[in-house]
C-alpha cells in the first residue's frame, strides 16, 4: 500500500535532574557543594533512507518517544546524555507542524537529517549556585522537558519527469511501455490512485525517473477529484509530459483538455508552467486520431507553441516512443533543479523557543498561569529544599507573575497552578 500523508506524535526526552550534594570527605573541612548536572534528553531526528518509498510504516507506529537524560551524581559527576531516536523516512518527505501548519523542513537527499523535537537540557547541580552570600546552596534544577508535538509528514515523489493529463489518457500505458514498471492499466477513470515510478534507460547510457501521476479533473487545485493528491506530486518534477488523448470517441475536445490541465497547474503553483514541457498526443493507433491530431496541432501552433514541443505517439504500437524519450532526456539535461521549499530560519534544526508572555486565567478551582518561559521555570525548579523555594519565588516576582496575579484579582490563600505545579498565593 502506498501511503503519502500521515500525522505522528514526537516527544523528545526530558533532561536529567541536577542534584544537591556536598563533599563530606574526612580530611576536607568545609568541602562545599558537589552536585552534578543532569544529561541532555534524547531528540527525535528524521533522516532519509533511500530504501523507503512510502510512509506505510507510520500507519502502525504513530508515537515516537526519546529517552530522558540521566540525573547528575555526587562529586560533580554529570549525568549521561540520552541517545537520540532516529526515524527513517523516504526522500521527498516534507515535515510540518500539525497545529500551526508551519514548515519544519524538507528531506530530499540521502542521509539528510532534521531534528523535529529537541531534547531538554539537563538541570544544573548546586555547584552552579555558589555566591559570596550563599557558599553552601541547596539549590538545583530539574531537567528541561523535551519538546512534545504533532507533526504532519507529506511525501512528494521525487521524479525527473512527470506524466500529467486527464484520467485514462494513457499515462500508465506509456510508463509501462518505456520502463520496467507494471502499473495497473484499465479503461476506467482513476485507474491510477497513487504515483507509479519507473526508470527509463536509453541506448546512449542516460537514464531518468518517470512518474505516472494520478489523473487530474477540473477543479483539482481546489480539491475536486484526487485534487491535491495529484498536484503535490507534480511539484518536484523537472520536466512535464502533458498527455492529451486523440481518440475521436471520447467526446472531449483536446484543446479544452489541454487548457484545463494548464489552468489547474497554475492555480496550484504559478511557477509550474515555467518548467520544460512536451505536449504528447496519445492513442494515435485509434481510427480517426490522425485527423484529430492535425486539428489539435494547428491550434497549438496558432497559440504560439513551438513545433518541437508537440509530439504524437502510440504506446500500443510504440510509434515515436524512443524519439519522445530522447527529446525528454535532452530537455532534462538543461532543466533547472527544483529547490525544495524550506523555512529560511530553520533548514536543519527546528526549535520552538518559549515566549515571554504571561497569561492569567481564573477558574472555579484556581488561578491558571501560562506562558512558555514561566511554565519552563516551574518544570525545572526543584522545590525540595528551602533555598530552591526562595529562588523560585524570587524568579516568579522578577518575571512579573506576582504583579499579574495581583492585577487579575488574586487574594492571599488562592491556589495557583503553573503546569503541573500548584501553590498558594501570598502577596
Amino acid at each position: 500500500m502506498f501511503v503519502d500523508q500521515v500525522t505522528v506524535e514526537v516527544k523528545a526526552g526530558k533532561g536529567g535532574d541536577g542534584i544537591v550534594s556536598f563533599r563530606r570527605e574526612k580530611f576536607v573541612p568545609f568541602g562545599g557543594p558537589a552536585g552534578g548536572d543532569g544529561g541532555r534528553g534524547g531528540s527525535i531526528i528524521f533522516y532519509v533512507d533511500q530504501g523507503l518509498n512510502t510512509l506505510m510504516d507510520f500507519r502502525y507506529h504513530r508515537h515516537f518517544k526519546a529517552k530522558p537524560g540521566m540525573s547528575g551524581g555526587k562529586n560533580q559527576m554529570s549525568g549521561k546524555a540520552a541517545e537520540n531516536t532516529r526515524v527513517a523516512v523516504p526522500a521527498g518527505t516534507s515535515v510540518t507542524d500539525a497545529d500551526t501548519g508551519e514548515l519544519i523542513g524538507d528531506l530530499t537527499e540521502n542521509g539528510q537529517e532534521l531534528v523535529v523535537a529537541r531534547g531538554g537540557r539537563g538541570g544544573r547541580g548546586n555547584t552552579h549556585f555558589v555566591s559570596p552570600k550563599n557558599t553552601a546552596p541547596e539549590i538545583a534544577e530539574n531537567g528541561e522537558p523535551g519538546q512534545d508535538r504533532y507533526v504532519k509528514l507529506e511525501l512528494k515523489v521525487l521524479a525527473d519527469v512527470g506524466l500529467v493529463g486527464f484520467p485514462s489518457v494513457g499515462k500508465s500505458t506509456l510508463l509501462a511501455a518505456v520502463t520496467g514498471a507494471k502499473p495497473k492499466i484499465a479503461a476506467y477513470q482513476f485507474t491510477t490512485l497513487v504515483p507509479n515510478l519507473g526508470m527509463v534507460r536509453l541506448d546512449d547510457g542516460s537514464d531518468f525517473v518517470m512518474a505516472d501521476l494520478p489523473g487530474l479533473v477540473e477543479g483539482a487545485a481546489t480539491g475536486v477529484g484526487l485534487g491535491i493528491e495529484f498536484l503535490r506530486h507534480v511539484e518536484r518534477t523537472r520536466v512535464i509530459l502533458h498527455l492529451v488523448e486523440m481518440d475521436p470517441n471520447n467526446a472531449r475536445d483536446p484543446l479544452e483538455d489541454y487548457h484545463q490541465i494548464q489552468h489547474e497547474l497554475t492555480t496550484y503553483d504559478e511557477n509550474m508552467l515555467a518548467r520544460p514541457e512536451i505536449i504528447v498526443a496519445t492513442k494515435m493507433d485509434m481510427p480517426g486520431s490522425e485527423e484529430r491530431f492535425s486539428t489539435f496541432h494547428d491550434q497549438l501552433i496558432a497559440e504560439g507553441v513551438a513545433e518541437d514541443k508537440i509530439m504524437a505517439i502510440s504506446s500500443i504500437t510504440h510509434n515515436n516512443l524512443q524519439l519522445l524519450m530522447h527529446k525528454t532526456a535532452a530537455l532534462l539535461a538543461d532543466a533547472p533543479l527544483i529547490e525544495p521549499k524550506r523555512d529560511a530560519e530553520s533548514e536543519k534544526v527546528y526549535t520552538l523557543e518559549p515566549g515571554d508572555e504571561i497569561h492569567v486565567e481564573e477558574t472555579d478551582e484556581a488561578w491558571i498561569v501560562t506562558g512558555g518561559k514561566v511554565e519552563r521555570l516551574a518544570a525545572m525548579s526543584n522545590l525540595q529544599h528551602e533555598d530552591g523555594v526562595i529562588r523560585f519565588a524570587r524568579q516568579l516576582r522578577n518575571l512579573g507573575v506576582d504583579a499579574a496575579l495581583r492585577e487579575a484579582g488574586a487574594e492571599n490563600g488562592d491556589q495557583v497552578n503553573i503546569g503541573d505545579l500548584s501553590f498558594v498565593y501570598e502577596d
